[in-house]
């Protein structure tokens, strides 16, 4: 029986959010599970930082600045994380 400890999980779940990130309709109105946002509160920290992130991946610059300072920051450490840990599995396999 396969172990599936050896999926890398976490790798999977960065990869997928970015992509999740990468079609969000920033621009437009979404689907959100942010309790602030279902209250009709307009910012928000969490949805504010993910828009953000959304933006930067496109290339605009400055509406992601808008929409939340930090997106350049988080975005990076996600991609340093999803380095590191393709890294991580190459290593592995490659050394046993």
């Amino acid at each position: 029986m396969k172990d599936i400890r050896k999926f890398p999980v976490e790798l999977a779940f960065w990869i997928f959010a970015l992509a999740i990130l990468w079609n969000l309709d920033s621009h437009g109105s979404h689907f959100s599970l942010c309790p602030l946002y279902q209250a009709g509160v307009d910012w928000c920290p969490g949805c504010g930082l993910g828009r953000s992130v959304s933006h930067l991946m496109r290339g605009e610059f400055a509406a992601s600045w808008e929409k939340h300072p930090l997106a350049a920051y988080g975005l990076s450490v996600i991609l340093y994380r999803i380095f590191q840990l393709t890294k991580q599995i190459i290593k592995k396999h490659k050394y046993g």
